[in-house]
């Protein structure tokens, strides 16, 4: 090699030392380039001393529903992890017969709530337990019952009348406080409701409840059931044996009931899950008790 041309070999691997804007080499070709500037970022004493959690954006973090429909696998889990569950009020519940409506994922609107509970009153104040008595789930809203729904429960007594020969008193006011007025919650997801888990749905629920300090119904009552019927109700089947409780918490509410009865006089009733010529699933009970079960694929 000449003089002239080590000459230049040596500037130009001088300049290259000095020069403060080169990309650096990946050693992962699928991982994105990062200028100096990211790279000071990165070096920064606030960047190295945070976890990854908080490094990550707070969008990333947030659990996303699924952007297919709800499965019935998904709903029956729903039904069976939420319906019945004790929960804390965090905001007091309007006693609306049709609902409070609220959307998904959303701060509940002030002014709203507070001109709903003048207009119609109070079902269940803030930081009372209430009980989810039933759940509808409608093409975009999923409905909840809470302490048995908007509807007043009809009280016999107080619509007893006495009588004497031709004459009729109605009987004395019942003495004792008023019975509670449920209350009915709409949540408004804005499209067909997602796929979803017991747990997404508990967050969707957080702006009018808290269930963390709550003990799950679904899960004490089965810890209480022999090891057979628990291990098959965690699998979602049922088995001989089972009562219709414990059917209703392994599989939901069956698509379709039909009652028979023998040339004997035994009465059954089947319950059917899903529709031919999908897998179809007969359950048998004699009275309360499954005594056979049938799966066609």
């Amino acid at each position: 090699m000449n003089s002239s041309a080590s000459l230049a070999l040596a500037l130009l691997l001088l300049a290259s030392a000095d020069q403060q804007n080169v990309l650096p080499v990946r050693s992962d070709p699928a991982a994105p380039y990062l200028d100096n500037d990211s790279l000071q970022q990165n070096a920064s004493p606030e960047a190295s001393n945070s976890s990854p959690a908080t490094r990550s954006s707070p969008s990333a973090q947030l659990p996303k529903h699924s952007s297919g429909p709800l499965t019935p696998e998904s709903r029956m889990l729903l039904i069976r992890y939420v319906d019945g569950e004790f929960a804390k009020l965090v905001q007091s519940l309007p006693a609306m017969k049709k609902g409070f409506r609220v959307a998904a994922g959303k701060p509940v609107n002030k002014q709203k709530l507070s001109d709903a509970l003048r207009l119609y009153g109070t079902a269940a104040a803030q930081g009372d337990t209430v009980q989810i008595t039933g759940m509808e789930f409608r093409s975009q809203e999923v409905v909840l019952q809470i302490n048995g729904g908007g509807k007043k429960h009809f009280n016999w007594r107080q619509h007893l009348q006495v009588g004497v020969g031709n004459v009729s008193t109605p009987a004395p006011e019942e003495v004792g406080p008023p019975q509670p007025t449920g209350g009915v919650l709409v949540l408004d997801y804005g499209r067909a409701v997602p796929d979803m888990s017991p747990d997404d749905l508990k967050n969707d629920l957080a702006a009018f409840f808290d269930f963390s300090k709550q003990h799950s119904s679904a899960v004490n009552w089965i810890d209480t059931l022999p090891p057979q019927f628990q291990d098959a109700i965690k699998d979602h089947r049922a088995i001989v044996g089972m009562d219709q409780e414990m059917v209703l918490a392994a599989m939901g509410r069956p698509e379709h009931k039909v009652r028979e009865k023998s040339a004997e006089g035994k009465e059954t009733e089947d319950w059917i899950y899903g529709n031919p010529p999908a897998r179809t699933t007969f359950v048998t009970f004699a009275g309360d008790t499954v005594i056979r079960i049938e799966v066609f694929n």
